[in-house]
């Protein structure tokens, strides 16, 4: 196996699509080419949904536990988490909302979910799922740009339904539309209606793709390193001890990172859900 053979396997997604051969899973880039829109990536569907679910089971079964003296060890650390995103919604979101700190609570715990498959080994999965015949598997589904645009594109949903419906669709449209050039003649407020809008909308679709790229940007290139390191392996004894050490300092450094991806896509969830709440 070269080194670009290993490189390339490790970011190739488990696609399963429509080919000319009827519906299956890809072998090479070909196929995958092949099933253009409707390819699906199950590998990143799997572990997404698995995390999701391992959250919300997770959650629960310390609620139903809950108890109103010394909590113990694992509801602390819930208690804990709540308080953190209940604290970052109350100083960023000033409306009344209830959805909006659940909202943070899930996306906050989703992504750091997510994020924390980087730390598995980038060969263990693999390859024991190798021994079942299963060609490739990507284990971080945000490296997986179709699910940080997911995310974001949801987020972004919310945004304009609750800009809709508390600003109304002509209050919604006056935002895009009558700012930031304003004039009281009436002429001049119509010329100004189109530049206006040309602003105001590159900056409101900029919102859910900066939302979802930064995710995938810094976790893409986190694993990236992760498995350029792993290259090092099996040269020599000096290679090989190097690259352990390598990835132990980087797996520590990209702790911080993981977190601060799902503290950031949380943040910005709160910030504009707070926009889409705020009368101009």
């Amino acid at each position: 196996m070269t080194s670009g053979y290993y490189i390339q396997h490790h970011l190739t997604n488990l696609t399963f699509g429509p080919m000319e051969k009827g519906w299956g899973f890809a072998h090479s880039a070909e196929d995958i080419a092949e099933m253009g829109f409707w390819a699906m990536h199950v590998d990143s569907l799997f572990w997404s949904f698995a995390l999701g679910a391992l959250f919300v089971w997770f959650f629960s079964r310390v609620a139903k536990k809950v108890t109103a003296g010394v909590p113990g060890t694992t509801q602390g650390f819930v208690e804990m988490i709540i308080n953190f995103v209940d604290e970052n919604v109350s100083s960023s979101f000033s409306a009344k909302n209830d959805t909006i700190a659940p909202l943070a609570l899930t996306i906050f715990c989703w992504i750091f979910l997510m994020n924390l498959m980087d730390l598995v080994p980038v060969d263990l999965i693999p390859w024991l799922l190798s021994k079942i015949g299963i060609e490739y598997q990507k284990v971080v589904p945000s490296t997986d740009p179709n699910v940080t645009f997911g995310m974001s594109l949801s987020v972004f949903a919310l945004m304009v339904y609750y800009s809709v419906k508390n600003k109304g669709a002509g209050g919604f449209a006056a935002e895009l539309t009558m700012h930031p050039f304003e004039s009281k003649n009436i002429v001049m407020k119509i010329l100004f209606i189109p530049i206006n809008f040309f602003l105001e909308f590159v900056g409101l679709i900029a919102k859910p793709v900066s939302h979802s790229l930064r995710l995938f940007g810094n976790m893409y290139a986190g694993e990236m390193i992760f498995i350029l390191i792993s290259l090092m392996y099996g040269s020599s004894i000096i290679l090989s001890m190097s690259g352990g050490a390598l990835q132990f300092v980087w797996a520590v450094f990209h702790i911080l990172v993981i977190t601060l991806q799902a503290f950031i896509f949380m943040v910005l969830t709160i910030v504009y859900m707070d926009m889409a709440h705020s009368h101009h």
